[in-house]
């Protein structure tokens, strides 16, 4: 089956007063390459997290985007500074001696005081909390393998195209291939002919020789066999229910190393403009294969 690498998911989720937003977002990439961006108090879920995404992308670039709105996980807590009260305290009490005050001091006093108080927020999570995060991950990234899976639909139909396309140039080709054959064989007689003319004729087989260099190189038999061997198995390829991305690269690489083989054996004007249409869908299979994971 094929699936491409691209694909987006968001799925939002809420805990207590908290707001959870997940955002998946996929690109091609050779490798599987995760990346997940989340506040550092839930770096130790990262793992898990990347666990999970292993369960759904096999290739391709992974960022994971986690958002945390709201106080659902803090808990607020009033803390009093008593070493700095006991400081106020004693200053206040060395003021009172020296000036021989009387005045007392009152809680109201001790309120106004800078700094002997303040609040501290203590984030507070527990297994739920993780659990309906893991849950809202795995929402999200379920989007994201829909996406790649309907996108891969469009890309399967275009390979397939393409792949049909470039075997009738392939045919072409083969078609071809007996008329260049002829071709050859007549510039070879011709090249006989002189040498008896002109009493070239020795017994060092050069003749035997010279018919046998330009038979092989006209003769692209083997290179038309092997890009229809490569057509098949890509097309075979697409029917499988499994990643395919990098198979698929590996035979592309081959036809157009087969393409170039029968661009440099022959001098045929033909063979030479299919060579050149031949490479060109080639290309454009590359390029679409190359989203497929």
């Amino acid at each position: 089956m094929v699936k491409s690498m691209t694909g987006y998911g968001r799925h939002v989720n809420s805990y207590r007063d908290t707001r959870i937003t997940i955002e998946v977002r996929t690109v091609n990439h050779r490798f599987l390459d995760l990346s997940i961006k989340m506040p550092k108090t839930l770096l130790h879920l990262e793992d898990k997290m990347k666990k999970l995404a292993r369960e759904y992308f096999k290739r391709g670039r992974i960022d994971v985007f986690v958002t945390i709105d709201g106080t659902g996980l803090v808990d607020k807590n009033l803390q009093v500074d008593w070493n700095l009260v006991d400081q106020y305290m004693e200053k206040i009490n060395q003021v009172k001696d020296r000036y021989q005050l009387t005045d007392t001091v009152s809680v109201k006093d001790i309120l106004q005081l800078d700094d002997v108080f303040f609040i501290t927020d203590q984030e507070e999570e527990d297994a739920s909390f993780q659990e309906i995060l893991l849950h809202t991950c795995k929402k999200a990234m379920k989007l994201v393998a829909e996406m790649r899976s309907k996108e891969g639909e469009a890309i399967a139909y275009d390979l397939g195209s393409r792949t049909e396309g470039i075997k009738q140039i392939v045919f072409k080709l083969e078609q071809h291939r007996e008329k260049v054959i002829e071709q050859y064989r007549d510039r070879i007689k011709q090249r006989i002919e002189e040498y008896i003319k002109n009493d070239l004729w020795d017994q060092d087989s050069r003749i035997i020789q010279e018919v046998a260099l330009m038979a092989e190189k006209g003769d692209i038999s083997e290179e038309v066999t092997r890009l229809f061997s490569h057509i098949d198995q890509f097309l075979l390829t697409l029917k499988k229910e499994e990643p395919i991305g990098r198979r698929l690269d590996f035979i592309v690489q081959e036809m157009h190393r087969e393409a170039n083989t029968i661009g440099s054996k022959s001098n045929d004007v033909n063979i030479s403009e299919w060579v050149v249409e031949l490479k060109s869908e080639i290309e454009k299979l590359k390029e679409q294969a190359q989203n497929v994971e």
